[in-house]
Order: structure tokens, then sequence, then C-alpha cells
């Protein structure tokens, strides 16, 4: 299945396509639920377009595992596959080609996520690729930075296989679990909204924090003068 076919499967929503309100989209992929969801956790894992719905997805598949006439586990083992193969993608892209792709103006390859990433990769290493799987934007990047940065092959595959099966395994059976919760199931998407929040959390507090240390520096720059 390819990206064009899943796109032209969705069915437009006022403000465009149902990408990102996995309760619509799942139900509306009908019998390629299974295929969109692993197209997607694949190309956000490491092909280098960070912006698609990993972490909500995931939950709400497994939340709606039943309705999807899917079994959890079927869901969780593609999502791993998946998740595993596209981090493969992006240590290879990164090992190759580096950063040659990537411009300070681009609309996605944006210098400043990979450099995010690199920063991200130096100061955890190995198990950045554990960690930055629960980071939206990093989890993309980081494999990329791997490669680039020429960590060893044998590693990586260790730590991919780690981090893949914690996020991906781990999501979707979290899901699955909580679906029995009434006043879960009865606002899923709710619950995807307060998912996508706590996710990108490290990212505000990151920026905030850059954005206080810059003012202080200012301010005792300004002081010193």
């Amino acid at each position: 299945m390819t990206t064009d076919v899943l796109l032209a499967s969705l069915p437009a929503a006022s403000g465009g396509f149902l990408l990102f309100d996995p309760e619509a989209l799942l139900p509306a992929l009908g019998p390629w639920a299974l295929a969109g969801i692993s197209l997607m956790i694949f190309i956000e894992s490491g092909v280098l377009f960070p912006f698609l719905p990993g972490d909500s997805l995931l939950f709400t598949a497994g939340l709606l595992h039943e309705p999807l006439g899917l079994e959890v586990w079927v869901i969780a083992l593609c999502a791993f596959v998946a998740a595993f193969l596209g981090d493969q993608v992006g240590f290879f892209l990164g090992h190759t080609f580096g950063r040659r792709w990537f411009r300070p103006d681009a609309r996605v390859l944006k210098t400043a996520h990979l450099e995010k990433a690199e920063a991200f990769f130096a100061k955890y290493g190995g198990v950045s690729l554990i960690l930055g799987r629960f980071v939206p934007i990093v989890r993309t990047y980081v494999p990329l930075a791997a490669g680039t940065a020429g960590y060893t092959y044998r590693k990586f595959v260790v730590f991919n296989v780690i981090g893949a099966f914690l996020w991906a395994v781990g999501m979707v059976v979290l899901g699955s679990l909580l679906g029995g919760v009434p006043i879960i199931r009865d606002h899923v998407d709710v619950w995807a909204i307060v998912l996508v929040v706590v996710s990108v959390m490290p990212i505000v507090v990151t920026v905030l924090r850059k954005a206080l240390a810059g003012r202080r520096d200012r301010a005792a720059a300004a002081k010193g003068l």
C-alpha cells in the first residue's frame, strides 16, 4: 500500500484529511486499517516525515481493536516491525547521506530538527534510541543522527529493537487495557489530545528553558554594560 493510496482513501473532513484524528481515521480505513497503521509508523520512525500521529495512533488502535476487527497482538506485532524497519531506513540514510538533504528553511527536512536529534543523541548515546521513541519529531531524526555520527550498527540494532518494542507494543497494549475503563472508552478523542500534549511536553519544556536562559543571559549582559 503506497502513501498515495493511503491518503486517497481518507475521507475529507472540515479543514482537511482525518490524518490527525485516529478515532475517525482508523474506522475510515476499513480493511486497510492495519496497513495504514504500519505505513504511518514506518514513515514516522525514520523516513524523515515526523508529522504523523504516532503515539495517539497506536494508543487508539489498541483501544479500538475490537471495532476494527483486529487482534491486539497483531496490531502490536505489525507496529513493532514497522517501527524497527523505519529506524533501519533512518540509520542508513544518515550513514549514506548525512546532513546533505537538510536546509535551514526547508519545510520538513529542517536543519534545526536534525540538530536537536544530534544533541539528544550526543547526550544519551544509544539509550536515545529508546528515550527518543517517546518524543515526537526526535524519534524520526535520532536514527538519522546515529547513522550520521557513525554509531556502531550492532549496538544500534540492539537499542532499536528495545525502543521499538517498548514504544510500539507498549502503546498498543496500554490502549487495549484502558479500553475497558468507561471514562477513557467514552472519550477517546479527548484522551488522544491529552496523549499528544503529554508527548510534546518535553519539547515545550526545552524551548521554554532555552528562552528563559536566553533572557537571563541578555539581562546579565545588559547589567554589565
